[in-house]
């Protein structure tokens, strides 16, 4: 004769299921980060050993890289991470400017190694790695905000910015939250500014002592 299961034990099967859906779920994520950590240390040492910079290309470079920086900065002290849903400041124009920032970044280091080759190598690893996180995290997104951000969607660019804000009027959508340094610093962006502070100043040495 069968018995129903208990109470207790049919909340620990359910609890179990829940768990083992999260962590399906979110098995990606580390595995992301992995190969966007290796895939960064990897360029980095390709920098090293092959960078010829030349004044003019480390200017462009520089500034292209510079305006990454800064917008990369300017999102990062925008954005609410894991607790709403940010279109306001830089998030009126693109959904992604901290991908479009770290772009930016990566194409101004590239020319300004004056390497076609790092062009070529950051060009795969962007495309692949970046492409991945960028659809990953969209579906995510989608999927905790639902229509709040589908209609967010249909209105931003995903990576490529909108000239023009997107005037967004959603209660709560987080468009009116602003810049804020104290942000920024929780968010750790001082690090990125360092570390292309770091490379520049690697190619400016490069190129001076010939």
């Amino acid at each position: 004769m069968d018995h129903a299961p208990s109470a207790p034990h049919e909340r620990g099967h359910a609890a179990f299921r829940r768990a083992a859906h999260g962590a399906l779920r979110l098995g990606l994520k580390p595995a992301l980060r992995t190969l966007r950590l290796r895939g960064a240390w990897l360029l980095a040492a390709a920098f090293v050993l092959l960078a010829r910079p030349t004044s003019k290309l480390l200017l462009a470079g520089a500034a292209l890289a510079l305006l990454g920086v800064l917008l990369r900065g300017w999102a990062a002290g925008t954005i609410h991470k894991d607790s709403e849903l940010s279109t306001g400041g830089p998030y009126a124009h693109t959904r992604n400017p901290l991908y479009l920032g770290s772009l930016l970044i990566g194409l101004g280091v590239a020319v300004a190694s004056g390497r076609w080759e790092l062009l070529l190598l950051f060009g795969v690893f962007y495309v692949v790695v970046y492409g991945t996180v960028i659809r990953t995290e969209a579906r995510a997104l989608e999927e905790r905000f639902g229509a709040r951000y589908a209609g967010w969607a249909s209105e931003v660019p995903l990576l490529l910015p909108r000239l023009l804000p997107h005037r967004g009027t959603g209660a709560g959508d987080g468009h009116g939250a602003g810049f804020t340094f104290e942000r920024w610093r929780r968010n750790r962006e001082y690090q990125a500014a360092l570390g292309v502070l770091a490379g520049f100043l690697y190619l400016a040495a490069r190129l001076l002592l010939g």
